[in-house]
């Protein structure tokens, strides 16, 4: 905790003059929050990051200790004093047992006795914050408490690990995977570079995942395209007073406090969100919107960016500073268009998903549609790849989608092994004559078209106007075929 920070108290009595009496004892050393009884009590805990509490035992309602045992069961950090004015020693037995009571004041008491106690609680909650975090540390020394293989079921059995990243044994992604595996046991942030739709978030989570984070959350937020006083309520929250009702916001990064925060679209960060970030990887600490005190937080960093920031430094738009804390481990997913040999894999599990979620039973893809979607450059990546899928499973009539439900721009994407050259537009622009250009567009026409009518010639010959005969002559020109009869051949 940053020695700026206070600790925060919650003081519980319905006897007004009680409560001012202890906050003046308190507040030149605390936050002070008050509540008249344990309904107001527990909303404030719901809002606000209590670290001790000063209960009245006889309260209308629910007793002191009755709240403290539900504040054991749902904040069993908060350090849990209860102030009586009766001294049985069977009742403080319960009250020890039950709500876990870490010290009892009876009435009256004296300023400093109070003020004392506060003290005393304040550190053995820091004390507690120690434990733990060197807890983490143990756990990271003595890799005896849990073998590599028992690491591996939980993530198979979380579902988020690494074994999520669908790849084929020549994949591109293998490299990346293996040096995200690397960075993963080591407690520093990471930075992963990408276009849009590449995976980067799921990258993330599997990294969590894989950690000595693992039991802790994973929180993420995409701030691109957000406004900043927005992205800076999500990260940082707001206090009492600061949002519309009234109400206070924790942000994330205190809730992701011994987790995982993935930060994507970080080129789209503002200069003062900069600066906010820099401060929480300098000195982990961090202040809401309409406050001045800090709050601890000790999170794990994995940035995603579409852009490229070292351009972004080297322009003025990102700072050095931030990108070179950020950037301990840095990571860069290539696109889908790279990855040759993995789409049919990814297009396999993406149909199995769909149609199990919307009750559509069908085996997969025939040859002919998983080359189709090989060769096409997905400019938009997964996201592109998943939407397609989707609309085949649709349209489609069997159980098993062939390319005639393909969308036509893919269909007209002739093969490279660069990738499919989608656009006609490209071709408007290309070098070469007039007539190998109109050539080369009538090609893609006629090689979308056969396919959309599963290649029957007659219903094709009708759409594009032309006689059987002249079809042929244009397919034998252009060397197109049917693939499912060469196949066949072949056999």
């Amino acid at each position: 905790m940053a020695s700026s920070a206070r600790p925060a108290i919650l003081l519980v009595d319905d006897e007004p003059h009680s409560i001012s009496a202890m906050k003046m004892a308190l507040e030149d050393e605390f936050d002070i929050l008050t509540a008249t009884g344990a309904d107001q009590a527990s909303v404030i805990l719901e809002e606000e990051w209590v670290q001790v509490i000063f209960c009245d035992q006889r309260m209308p309602g629910r007793s002191g200790v009755e709240f403290l045992t539900e504040v054991r069961e749902r904040w069993p950090e908060t350090v849990r004093i209860v102030i009586t004015g009766y001294t049985d020693t069977q009742a403080m037995v319960a009250a020890i047992n039950d709500a876990g009571i870490h010290q009892f004041l009876t009435k009256p008491w004296h300023p400093e006795q109070l003020l004392a106690a506060a003290r005393n609680a304040a550190r053995m909650f820091q004390l507690s914050r120690e434990n733990e975090r060197m807890a983490l540390e143990m756990r990271f020394l003595n890799t005896t408490t849990e073998s590599r293989l028992e690491k591996r079921r939980r993530a198979l059995r979380e579902g988020m690990g690494f074994e999520t990243i669908l790849r084929t044994p020549n994949s591109a992604m293998n490299q990346i995977v293996d040096l995200a595996r690397q960075y993963a046991s080591f407690d520093v942030p990471v930075l992963i570079r990408g276009e849009a739709g590449t995976g980067k978030a799921q990258l993330a989570r599997a990294m969590h995942y894989s950690s000595l984070r693992s039991d802790k959350p994973f929180y993420e937020l995409n701030i691109a395209g957000m406004p900043e006083e927005l992205v800076m309520t999500e990260l940082f929250g707001a206090k009492r007073g600061v949002l519309p009702g009234g109400v206070a916001k924790i942000g994330l990064a205190q809730k992701a406090d011994r987790g995982t925060l993935y930060l994507s679209g970080l080129e789209t960060a503002s200069a003062s969100l900069q600066l906010q970030l820099l401060r929480v990887l300098g000195e982990g600490v961090i202040t809401p919107l309409g406050g001045h005190e800090t709050i601890s937080t000790n999170l794990r960093l994995i940035s995603g960016a579409a852009g490229d920031l070292r351009q972004a430094v080297a322009d003025g738009r990102f700072r050095a500073d931030l990108y070179f804390a950020i950037s301990v481990g840095e990571l860069a997913l290539p696109p889908l268009r790279a990855r040759r040999g993995d789409v049919a894999l990814l297009a396999q599990s993406i149909l199995g998903e769909t149609a199990a979620a919307h009750g559509k039973g069908v085996r997969g893809f025939d040859g002919a549609a998983l080359e189709f979607l090989e060769n096409y450059d997905w400019p938009g990546n997964l996201r592109e790849l998943s939407n397609e899928v989707t609309r085949m499973l649709i349209f489609a009539q069997e159980n098993v989608l062939g390319a005639d439900v393909i969308s036509r721009h893919i269909l007209q994407s002739p093969p490279s092994e660069e990738g499919a050259d989608r656009a006609a537009e490209e071709v408007m622009t290309a070098e070469g004559t007039l007539k190998d250009r109109v050539e080369l567009i009538e090609m893609r026409i006629l090689r979308e078209t056969l396919t959309r009518n599963r290649w029957n010639k007659s219903r094709a010959a009708a759409e594009l106007g032309l006689s059987r005969v002249g079809l042929r002559a244009k397919l034998d020109r252009y060397g197109i075929h049917d693939p499912s009869a060469v196949q066949e051949e072949e056999d």
